[in-house]
């Protein structure tokens, strides 16, 4: 029963460490929000609309929502890896690629919102799903739902790669 248990529950822990842990969870999910949207939000009106889009490009106001639900779900994963025992195996992997994979979502709006750079911004992308692959792959040895919770991520950033590709394409 505690194999079950440890692969898909947070270990108990004292009220302190929890929301240290929860901390480390959501801030710098909502520093990349919030350095995401400055990237972005600005360059809409400027540049992003007068762009030919591929076919299935989803409405504008699809974006936001849909970005506040993924970051919410990388942030509850990251808070299950985090809230593991730090010998864990593999945990301090899992974490650290976790954060190249949230870094390379940060520089994906600089590069293709702020730079104007659907190439840039392709690149990143493509790396930013290795990274995120490789991370489903770390998370799962550590804790299966954190790992799925990834999976809607690893959905739309292919989505997204495909509009990114198909705005490089057309532009």
């Amino acid at each position: 029963m505690s194999d079950v248990i440890g692969r898909g529950a947070p270990e108990r822990r004292s009220p302190q460490r929890g929301i240290g842990w929860a901390l480390a969870a959501v801030v710098p999910v909502g520093i990349v929000g919030v350095l995401g949207s400055a990237a972005t939000l600005p360059n809409i009106p400027i540049w992003y609309e007068g762009l030919a889009k591929p076919p299935l490009t989803p409405p504008n106001a699809i974006f936001g929502p849909t970005w506040t639900i993924l970051y919410l779900m990388m942030a509850v994963a990251i808070w299950r890896v985090l809230s593991r025992p730090g010998d864990r195996p593999g945990r301090q992997r899992a974490v650290a690629a976790y954060f190249v994979q949230l870094a390379l979502n940060a520089a994906w709006s600089w590069g293709f919102f702020a730079l104007h750079s659907s190439v840039l911004g392709l690149a990143i992308i493509l790396a930013l799903l290795v990274a995120i692959v490789t991370t489903i792959r770390l998370f799962a040895g550590i804790d299966r739902v954190a790992a799925w919770l990834l999976a809607p991520y690893l959905a739309w950033v292919a989505f997204a790669s495909y509009l990114n590709a198909g705005i490089w394409w057309l532009n």
